[in-house]
């Protein structure tokens, strides 16, 4: 009885009824031990009416303690987030429902296999998962951003594009998206690493913030518009998104829902090909770039925050990124507030000192399994796009040294990182999805 008193959410009720419950314990045994000696003391009723009062009072108190304690501990944010709940390594999910969106992404709804709590995550984040597929010799890794945002950490949601073979080339279709959308269904289980990344929103400034995506790009898009209308609705964000036509425009409905209960949430959807079916649910015909940003964005940004100072959130193919990043520098706007996802990796801004080393002699890459002998340049980027140019296609995902799928063994040469890795590199190995040639040959086993 006292636990469920305890489970009582508001105060008020649950003081009274601690209160009474108390009471009884008091009154109902001492009146029937006058009873039953049949005392006629006055004096005696009088001792079993305070004595009852007494009780509820103490009853009442108790029962407004025990929510407090209760309340402070489910009210504090840090609880549901802190490290006692986030595991380290890897955790059994299981899929609890999978939904298509568009003809060519599916979502799916992951719970802990334990039904233990999961902590929430910074808008733009991404999950890691691993995939156990019969015709690959070991697990394959990858990672894919989270696509929702909810106070009560109930699920996480990945919402995955199938990744065709790309066209003019012998690379493979895509090998975890494939698979995730032909073999994993309701009730699969998967191997799941806590959210991570830097691609993230801060939803408590007041800063005007412009989210722009192509294709799946939308993903961590709308957890940064659902977390700002959930916890700092007054700020104001504008949506940009881009799709060929309404068939590949995935969570249209869903922004739009976000949007009606927002009016700080401006929407702008481009189609670069609609079809006739597309009418009306499209705002701009042609793509997303630096010309509707400047002449439909930023004047409505005047108009209603009275700046056009605003932080830009790029999301999509590395050509639609590249193209924007390189409008929104010419326009004036600082890179440190452009921040972009680098899952499909863009292009980085080149400095002089860049350019005269791509004069430089040539570097040999041995990659050893594939049994090619390369020469490598600096214009020829890290050594996986290099891989990539030369019809050698290493496992890979993140390609920004933070899920360590790309790791190989190096036996000859070194290599230089152009950032610090975030995943732990195994002595003898390199990440190459950040990493270029440094000593005069190098040889992978790849």
């Amino acid at each position: 009885m006292l636990e469920d008193i305890r489970q009582i959410s508001n105060p008020f009720v649950r003081a009274i009824t601690s209160g009474l419950f108390l009471s009884s314990l008091v009154t109902i045994p001492a009146a029937a031990a006058i009873s039953l000696v049949n005392l006629k003391n006055e004096s005696a009723y009088k001792f079993v009416f305070y004595a009852s009062i007494a009780s509820a009072t103490v009853g009442a108190v108790g029962g407004l303690t025990a929510g407090k304690s209760k309340s402070a501990t489910s009210s504090n944010p840090s609880v549901e987030t802190s490290d006692d709940i986030t595991w380290k390594d890897w955790r059994k999910f299981v899929i609890d429902r999978k939904v298509k969106e568009s003809d060519s992404i599916t979502s799916f709804y992951l719970r802990p296999l334990d039904e233990g709590i999961i902590p929430n995550f910074i808008p733009g984040q991404f999950l890691t998962i691993q995939l156990d597929i019969p015709e690959q010799s070991k697990p394959v890794i990858r990672t894919y951003s989270l696509s929702d945002y909810g106070q009560l950490g109930a699920y996480y949601r990945l919402s995955i594009k199938r990744e065709p073979a790309p066209p003019d080339t012998i690379a493979p279709a895509g090998i975890a998206s494939n698979f995730m959308h032909d073999h994993v269904h309701e009730g699969s289980i998967i191997l799941v690493k806590p959210p991570a990344g830097k691609f993230v929103l801060d939803v408590h400034s007041t800063k005007p913030a412009v989210l722009i995506s192509n294709g799946v790009g939308i993903t961590p898009m709308i957890s940064m518009a659902k977390a700002v209308s959930l916890l700092n609705p007054q700020r104001h964000i504008w949506f940009l998104h881009g799709a060929r036509d309404g068939s590949l425009h995935a969570f249209r409905d869903e922004v739009n829902a976000i949007a009606a209960s927002n009016p700080n949430l401006h929407i702008l959807y481009c189609y670069s090909r609609p079809n006739l079916t597309d009418q009306g649910k499209f705002h701009h015909k042609g793509y997303v770039d630096i010309n509707l940003i400047k002449n439909v964005v930023a004047p409505e940004m005047q108009s209603l925050c009275g700046v056009t100072d605003a932080e830009y959130f790029l999301c999509g193919s590395p050509s639609f990124m590249d193209s924007l990043r390189d409008g929104l520098r010419a326009w004036g706007v600082p890179d440190s507030k452009v921040l972009f996802e680098a899952f499909a990796k863009a292009k980085p801004k080149q400095s002089e000192q860049a350019l005269e080393l791509t004069q430089e002699d040539s570097i040999e890459v041995v990659f050893s399994k594939s049994g090619k002998t390369l020469n490598w340049s600096h214009a020829d980027g890290t050594i996986l796009e290099f891989a990539e140019a030369n019809d050698v296609y290493p496992d890979h995902s993140c390609r920004i040294g933070v899920c360590g799928t790309c790791m190989c063994k190096i036996s000859e040469g070194e290599v230089d990182y152009e950032q610090t890795p975030s995943a732990a590199v195994d002595s003898g190995s390199v990440l190459i999805c950040i990493s270029k040639p440094k000593t005069a040959k190098v040889v992978l086993d790849i």
